[in-house]
C-alpha cells in the first residue's frame, strides 16, 4: 500500500531520529574518522596521468570515428558520466557518447544499434592485435551500449550513442558540485564506499554512480541548515547548462551557515538510509528535485529503492535495483554502521575502519595509469609525439602502435552478433 507524502515524510523523520539514537558520535572519534577520510578523499583522487589518460582515449575514439565515417565534423565523440563530473577514480569506467546531432532529433534506436556495430567491427580487429580487449556489444539493454577496454591503461569504456540526457545531467552535476566542496567529496567518498562493497553497478542490480550521486545531494538538501538548495531551484530556467550555471553562482555558498563535517554527513547519510528501508515498499522517493522526500510509483509500481531524476521527473534512476540485491545493499549499510559504532566506542583502529568501510588503498588506486595502446609514440629523437593516420596508411609503425590507426581489413573476422 503507498502512502501519502504526508504521512511518508513524518515516518521517515521519527525513524530517522529513532536510527540516530543507537549510533552515538564520540567527538575525539568523529574527528579522527574526518581526518581519515580527508585522507582517502586525498589517496584515491586521479592523478594528472589519469586525467590525460582520459582525455587521449577520447581523441583517439574521435579518429577512429573519422575512419569510419570520413574526415568529416560527424559524429564527434564526448566524455560524460563520472568523469564529466570530476568524481572518478583511477579504475572508474569512461562514459561515452557518439553524437551525430545536438539532440533535437532522437535518432532512432535501430541507427544507434547499428552505430556501435560499425565501431565493434573496428574494435574486434583492433582486439585481434592485441591493442584492446574485452569487446561487448549489448544492444538488448535500455541504452544499448558497447564495452571494450583498453590494453595499455586498463580503463573500461561504454560507448552509447547519442546519450544526451546523460551528458547533460552530468554537466548539471559538475556546476551544482562548485556550490559547496562537500557535495563532490561526500559524492566521491560514497562511490569509493560503495565500490569497496560491490553495490555500485546497475548491471549487478545495484546503485549506480548517479543513484548514489543524486542521494547525496538529497542528504544535503535535507539537512538543517541545508547544505544545497532543492534542485528546483537551479532548474527553474530550464535544464539548459548555461542557465543552471548562472543560478548555481547565486548560491555559491549556500550550506556556510552549516558546519557539519563530512565525517558527520558521511555517517548521518547511512543512518538516513538505514532508517527508511521498511519505507521504499511504501512509495517513498528522495526527490533531489524538489529537496525532500516525495510518494511516487513507476507505471503504478514500486520499486526497491526509488530515487527521482533531475530532468525527466517520470524516471527512477535506482530502477536497476534487485529485490536480492536491495537486501545486500542494506547489509552493507548496517555493517558499515556497526563497524562505526566500534569505532565510536574505541574498539577499532582508524586504519582497520579505513579497511572496513573502502578497503586497502593499494587496491583502489592499482588501476592502469600507464601508456593507452591507443596513444603511441613514436619520434627518431626519442620524444613523445602522437603518430598520425599517414603513419599507417603509408606503412610506417611506431615503435608503440596508435591502435586508432590500425587497418580495419582484419574486421571480417569479428564474431557473430558484430555485423
Amino acid at each position: 500500500m503507498v502512502l501519502r507524502v504526508k504521512v511518508l515524510r513524518i515516518k521517515a523523520a521519527k525513524a530517522e531520529q529513532k536510527e540516530k539514537l543507537k549510533h552515538n558520535l564520540n567527538p575525539v572519534q568523529i574527528s579522527a574518522f574526518d581526518e581519515m577520510l580527508h585522507n582517502v578523499y586525498a589517496t584515491r583522487r586521479p592523478k594528472p596521468s589519469d586525467y590525460d589518460v582520459r582525455k587521449d582515449l577520447v581523441r583517439v575514439f574521435n579518429e577512429i570515428a573519422k575512419q569510419l565515417y570520413g574526415n568529416s565534423k560527424v559524429p564527434v565523440v564526448v566524455e560524460f558520466g563520472s568523469f564529466s563530473m570530476d568524481i572518478f577514480d583511477a579504475k572508474s569506467d569512461l562514459d561515452l557518447s557518439v553524437n551525430f546531432g545536438n539532440g533535437s532529433v532522437e535518432l532512432p534506436r535501430e541507427k544507434k544499434i547499428q552505430t556501435l556495430r560499425k565501431f565493434a567491427r573496428k574494435l574486434y580487429a583492433l582486439q585481434n592485435n592485441g591493442h584492446v580487449t574485452r569487446v561487448l556489444p549489448i544492444t538488448t539493454a535500455k541504452v544499448p551500449i558497447l564495452k571494450v577496454v583498453d590494453c595499455g591503461t586498463k580503463v573500461e569504456c561504454d560507448i552509447s550513442v547519442e546519450n544526451f540526457d546523460g551528458i547533460l545531467k552530468s554537466r548539471i552535476i559538475n556546476l551544482i558540485s562548485f556550490i559547496d566542496d562537500r557535495f563532490p567529496k561526500l559524492s566521491f567518498l560514497m562511490k569509493a564506499w560503495a565500490k569497496a562493497h560491490n553495490i555500485n553497478s546497475s548491471k549487478e542490480k545495484t546503485l549506480n554512480s548517479l543513484s548514489i550521486v543524486l542521494l547525496v545531494a538529497f542528504h544535503m538538501q535535507t539537512r538543517n541548515p541545508p547544505i544545497l538548495p532543492p534542485f528546483s531551484a537551479l532548474l527553474k530556467d530550464g535544464s539548459d547548462p548555461e542557465s543552471v550555471k548562472k543560478l548555481c553562482r547565486n548560491f555559491t555558498g549556500y550550506g556556510r551557515d552549516n558546519k557539519e563535517t563530512l565525517a558527520e554527513l558521511f555517517h548521518s547519510l547511512l543512518v538516513k538510509l538505514s532508517a527508511v528501508q521498511i519505507l521504499w515498499p511504501k512509495g517513498l522517493c528522495a526527490s533531489a528535485y524538489e529537496g525532500s522526500w516525495a510518494s511516487k510509483t513507476w507505471d503504478s509500481k514500486v520499486t526497491c529503492i526509488s530515487v527521482e531524476d533531475i530532468t525527466d521527473r517520470s524516471q527512477n534512476v535506482s530502477r536497476a535495483v534487485g529485490v536480492s540485491e536491495v537486501k545486500i545493499i542494506y547489509k552493507c549499510i548496517q555493517l558499515s554502521l556497526r563497524h562505526l559504532s566500534a569505532f565510536m566506542d574505541g574498539q577499532i583502529e582508524v586504519s582497520r575502519l579505513m579497511e572496513l568501510l573502502f578497503g586497502s588503498n593499494e587496491e583502489a588506486t592499482g588501476a592502469g595509469t600507464g601508456i593507452p595502446h591507443l596513444a603511441g609514440m613514436s619520434s627518431r629523437r626519442g620524444r613523445k609525439r602522437r603518430p598520425t593516420m599517414s603513419n599507417f596508411a603509408l606503412g610506417k609503425r611506431p615503435r608503440a602502435v596508435n591502435w586508432a590507426g590500425m587497418s580495419t581489413e582484419s574486421s571480417n573476422g569479428a564474431p557473430a552478433g558484430a555485423e
